[in-house]
C-alpha cells in the first residue's frame, strides 16, 4: 500500500474511532474525561498486545519506508495543516459554538446548540491530524509495536505542550511543542533518564506560576508595557 493513503486511512480511522467512542466519554466532564481516555487507550492497548500475543507476534517490521526527507516535509504539511485547521474553526461558527460550549454548556443549549453533537465532532476532529502523525512516526522508525504506539508518555508530553504553551490561543500549544521537542532531543541525547524528571518539574511549575501559558504571559508583558 502506499505510505500516503495509509497516512489518510489512519486519519480517517482515527476519526471514526473517536466519533464512536465520543458520546459515552464526553458524558463526564473535566478530570473524569481526561481519566477516562487515559484508560481507554490503556484498553485498547492490551486488547492489541493479547491479540498480538494470541497470533505469535509482537511488533511489525515495516519494509519500504520512505526516507527521512520525505517524511520531514510529511510531518510539516500535516503541521500546517493543523495549525490551519484551528485558526479556520476558531474563527467559524463552529468554533463560536464551542466557545460557548465551553463557558457554560446549560446556557449554549438555550441557545440552541446541540452540544453533544458539536463535542463529539471536534472530538473526533481533534483525533483526526493526530492519527495521521501517529502514522508517519511509525514509518519513520519502520517498527510498530504495542507499547510505543500506546506508549501514555505521548499522550502526557502532547497535554503539556499545551499547558506549558498555553490553551487559549494557537500559538501557545506550538511554543509549547517546539520548546518541549527541542528539550527532548537535547535531553534524549544526553541524558535520557531526567527527561521525564525536568518535564514533571516544569509542568508543575507553569500550573502553579505561569496558569496562562507561555502565550499568556506574553501577551500579559506586552500589555504591561503598553500601559
Amino acid at each position: 500500500m502506499p505510505f500516503l493513503i495509509a497516512v489518510i486511512l489512519a486519519g480517517l480511522v482515527g476519526f471514526s474511532f473517536a466519533f464512536l467512542v465520543g458520546y459515552p466519554c464526553l458524558r463526564v466532564r473535566g478530570p473524569y474525561f481526561v481519566i477516562l481516555t487515559f484508560g481507554l487507550a490503556e484498553l485498547v492497548k492490551f486488547i492489541v498486545i493479547n491479540v498480538e500475543a494470541g497470533l505469535g507476534k509482537f511488533g511489525r517490521l515495516l519494509l519500504g519506508a520512505p526516507g527521512l526527507e520525505t517524511l520531514y516535509y510529511l510531518i510539516l504539511a500535516l503541521a500546517v495543516i493543523s495549525i490551519a485547521i484551528t485558526y479556520y474553526v476558531r474563527r467559524s461558527r463552529f468554533g463560536a459554538a464551542l466557545r460557548a460550549i465551553r463557558e457554560d454548556e446549560e446556557a449554549a443549549e438555550t441557545l440552541g446548540i446541540d452540544v453533544a453533537r458539536f463535542k463529539v465532532l471536534a472530538f473526533a476532529i481533534s483525533a483526526t491530524v493526530p492519527s495521521m502523525v501517529g502514522a508517519v512516526m511509525i514509518l519513520r522508525n519502520s517498527y510498530f509495536e504495542p507499547l510505543d504506539v500506546f506508549n501514555p508518555v505521548t499522550s502526557f508530553t502532547i497535554v503539556s505542550m499545551a499547558i506549558i504553551g498555553g490553551g487559549d490561543d494557537v500559538p501557545g500549544p506550538i511554543y509549547g511543542a517546539l520548546g518541549l521537542v527541542l528539550l527532548q532531543e537535547i535531553l534524549w541525547a544526553n541524558w535520557p533518564e531526567v527527561y521525564m524528571i525536568i518535564l514533571g518539574v516544569l509542568l508543575v511549575t507553569f500550573v502553579l506560576r505561569v496558569p496562562e501559558g507561555i502565550h499568556g504571559w506574553i501577551l500579559s508583558y506586552q500589555r504591561s508595557r503598553t500601559t
